[in-house]
């Protein structure tokens, strides 16, 4: 059985090798819960595929040390074994510890606990010329805070320590109808200051009809009553959650809010069945009823390690609008108003996550290179409201470029900030008039990742990409057409996905 060691050593020794011959990489995982286009092949790419393994548990200090690739399941799997739980979990389990702290990730529990990277204690990384370093918030602290939401841009992350908290077996979760975003973000406030209260989200199900999940680690019952109803949402046969939430939060509001016992994984993933509810709209695509016998004969397609597999196979994700972004507090009436209308987006649900960004050393998005922070809301409170904006888009080709790039626009004038784990639409002088450049250029020159490609080329979108269509021969231009034909692209997405297999590395 080879040592974590082993793993990482031959990696030291192909990065020293790219940085004497000044070789740019990427570095290739495996999966991915992105949706940018991939431009993995055989010669630009280092594999940490590989670094799949826990390390250790630390009960004492409640930290558990994995290497990058551990899923998020797996993750959850390993510290539950000591009565532990991470202080956030990702919905998705097929999300790795690497890819949350390299690329900003959050979760009901951050309005708490801030993102994922503000939860991992120590990191160890291999710098651009193949030294391995170790770094946290107070060894090597820059480099800790550089490397977080940084995308591989740093170094190549090897291993990271994450701290958790005792767990129980359920979470006590209660639905709150509100019919506005003020009635909402009131709702957000009084269970953010409510001690007991672990676990908070929302879905907006129009613009008149908002449900908060407010919920609390529980060890259930007490024994002398009776066995109450557990609430599944992992199994074939459970209902999809915001289904379920939208039932339970319903409009007019019951006399008393309905509250789930729900056993803590089935919590933490709830959203992975149909991904939040984007599943939906491949039922919508291949004109099938959406109904409980359909979702639970299609089952399998419907878990985001599969969903993914098969967007990008697809090709679909440039027909979708898929972006996560955040505004202050005191701006979320006003974004929602801005969404309302079906030229920027117009469609619904959308999924609200509030999330602390205070203390100064927060990396996130990555604040270790941004210009300036949010404005706060109007009560000073040090949150921001995120807003998961999943829909298809109304618009092809140019026109899709400009929605999504009118929703960046928005969102900087609001004072916040969108996640880069999807596509980015700025151009290059937009991007780094949001990041500064000149610190993180030289960020990466003090650790030897100069000649990697940066931050903005590997997030970007080209907005003028080159005509594909002349000088082909009759055989790729029938193909072209053949795949514009509908159900040509989905139904490839689809096999691509049942047969399983690579598909972010391209063939030579």
């Amino acid at each position: 059985m080879t040592t974590h060691s082993d793993r990482i050593t031959p990696l030291c020794t192909q990065i020293a090798h790219f940085h004497h011959t000044r070789t740019p990489f990427r570095i290739y995982h495996g999966t991915t819960n992105s949706t940018r286009h991939s431009g993995f092949t055989p010669a630009n790419s280092l594999s940490t595929a590989h670094l799949s393994h826990v390390l250790a548990v630390n009960p004492a200090t409640k930290t558990i040390q994995v290497e990058p690739n551990v899923p998020m399941d797996a993750l959850l799997t390993a510290t539950l074994a000591h009565n532990l739980v991470p202080l956030v979990v990702m919905e998705f389990p097929g999300i790795t510890a690497g890819g949350g702290f390299s690329g900003t990730s959050g979760e009901s529990s951050s309005f708490r606990h801030g993102f994922f990277d503000a939860t991992v204690t120590q990191i160890e990384l291999i710098l651009g010329n193949g030294e391995i370093r170790t770094a946290s918030r107070t060894e090597n602290a820059e480099l800790f805070h550089a490397a977080a939401s940084a995308f591989g841009t740093i170094g190549v992350i090897t291993m990271l320590e994450i701290q958790c908290r005792d767990a129980k077996p359920f979470v006590e979760l209660t639905y709150l109808p509100a019919q506005t975003i003020p009635d909402a973000m009131q709702i957000f406030h009084e269970k953010t200051h409510d001690p007991d209260v672990d676990y908070l989200d929302g879905i907006v199900f129009a613009k008149d009809h908002v449900v908060v999940c407010a919920g609390k680690l529980s060890d259930g019952p007490p024994p002398h009553q009776q066995q109450p109803h557990i609430q599944h949402f992992t199994r074939p046969q459970d209902p999809w959650f915001y289904l379920h939430a939208q039932r339970s939060g319903g409009m007019p509001p019951p006399a008393e809010p309905t509250t789930d016992l729900i056993p803590l994984p089935d919590y933490l993933f709830r959203y992975d069945r149909g991904a939040f509810w984007t599943g939906r709209y491949a039922y919508n695509y291949f004109l099938t009823p959406f109904n409980r016998i359909t979702r639970y004969l299609l089952d399998y397609f419907m878990h985001t390690r599969v969903m993914y597999h098969a967007l990008h196979a697809s090709g679909h994700a440039n027909q979708y609008i898929i972006q996560d972004v955040a505004v202050p507090y005191s701006t979320a009436d006003e974004f929602l108003t801005w969404l309302d209308n079906p030229t920027n987006f117009g469609a619904y649900p959308i999924w609200l996550c509030p999330l602390k960004v205070s203390g100064g050393k927060s990396t996130s998005n990555p604040e270790i290179i941004s210009r300036g922070k949010p404005s706060p809301g109007q009560d000073n409170d040090p949150y921001l409201l995120n807003f998961g904006l999943w829909a298809p888009s109304l618009y092809r080709g140019p026109a899709f470029i400009n929605q999504n790039r009118r929703l960046e626009q928005k969102v900087r004038a609001l004072g916040g900030k969108k996640w880069l784990y999807a596509c980015a639409y700025y151009t290059e002088s937009e991007f780094w008039d949001i990041y500064d450049k000149r610190r993180y250029d030289a960020l990466r020159e003090k650790y030897h990742a100069s000649y990697l490609g940066d931050l903005y080329q590997k997030v970007r979108v080209d907005l003028d990409p080159p005509k594909t269509d002349q000088g082909l021969g009759w055989a790729p231009w029938l193909g072209q057409l053949a795949w514009g034909i509908w159900p040509v692209s989905g139904l490839y997405g689809v096999y691509r996905a049942w047969r399983g297999g690579d598909y972010l590395l391209k063939r030579k």
